[in-house]
């Protein structure tokens, strides 16, 4: 059998409707969403099946969201398919998911850290003030110039996501990713666009953030994760027990090197990847990255039956 890598997803997956037939289908599945809301006092099942889409898109809502839908069908994969991974991973709010399926992190612990996280960056700069902008088709090292020949009466810009070779997406203030969106299309960017997230993540104006986000880690139990978990933040190195709350807190103000994550995996020698969580974003980067990896997704039955089908001799997507 290949050996297998799985992936949750963060913010920016998420929908109106996400988890629900699962949610009908699966015992498993509401008890997450249950346990989520006591911590919370939030009606997590509500939010996420009802929205409105704007209560949806709160960054603090957003981050519980899709956490407990990650977590909720990570429980339907391993009740129904059961195979043991060689290595987890998340993208930013995805990681959170990761440590917790590797039994790192509590999911009632989690939940409220990812809730604090999200209010931590909400608070950080002014509604507004700050955005991220994705940019298609050009090199990495043009995207780097970009941000760093910024006007700096603009204010800051910065690489905030590698996805994949020739995406990337930048964050900060928003005159001055407008500035770099300009720039990045003279030099021939197929496409540059703001992204529908109110928060500058991933860059210096989340300093603050991750200092008190470090702060909170101080009361959060942490054990060693029982599958290898590769971070964001440096994917040379894995999570470990000591590790975990320098690297959670450097990655709230450090860029997604998500590509370098796919190629570590590879290095790894998975040759399968699941992503597990609401949409299958992940999965198409993973396929720009290394297209020898077979991908599939679960998020509903339809997609639960063919990762079924796929251990039972089937093909992934």
């Amino acid at each position: 059998m290949d050996s297998i890598g799985i992936v949750f997803p963060g913010q920016g997956s998420q929908y109106i409707g996400m988890g629900r037939e699962l949610y009908e289908g699966f015992h498993g599945v509401r008890e997450v969403f249950d346990q989520a809301g006591e911590a919370l006092h939030i009606d997590i099942a509500k939010l996420c099946f009802e929205g409105p889409q704007e209560a949806l898109d709160l960054t603090p809502n957003t981050q519980a969201a899709v956490l407990t839908v990650d977590i909720a069908l990570y429980r339907v994969f391993e009740s129904a398919i059961g195979i043991e991974p060689a290595v987890l991973a998340g993208h930013s709010l995805g990681e959170y998911a990761a440590l917790c399926a590797a039994g790192a992190i509590d999911f009632s612990d989690a939940i409220r850290l990812v809730y604090a996280r999200g209010q931590y960056q909400q608070e950080a700069v002014p509604p507004g003030e700050g955005c991220m902008a994705a940019i298609l088709g050009l090199h990495r090292g043009s995207v780097e110039e970009i941000c760093q020949t910024a006007d700096k009466d603009y204010g800051v810009v910065e690489v905030a996501n590698i996805n994949s070779p020739g995406q990337f997406v930048i964050s900060g203030t928003t005159a001055a990713v407008e500035q770099a969106m300009a720039k990045a299309k003279e030099k021939g960017a197929r496409m540059a666009v703001k992204l529908p997230i109110n928060v500058p993540c991933h860059c210096s104006l989340l300093n603050e953030a991750a200092e008190r986000l470090k702060k909170y880690l101080d009361h959060i139990a942490i054990k060693d994760c029982a599958v290898a978990v590769i971070p964001n933040f440096d994917p040379e190195v894995i999570y470990s027990r000591d590790t975990t709350k320098k690297l959670l807190a450097g990655q709230l103000n450090s860029p997604v090197r998500w590509q370098e994550t796919v190629e570590r995996m590879s290095q790894m020698g998975i040759q399968t990847v699941i992503e597990i969580g609401p949409k299958k974003t992940l999965s198409g980067l993973i396929k720009r990255i290394d297209r020898d990896i077979k991908t599939f997704n679960i998020e509903d039955k339809a997609s639960l039956e063919v990762a079924a089908g796929f251990f039972d001799g089937g093909e992934a997507a």
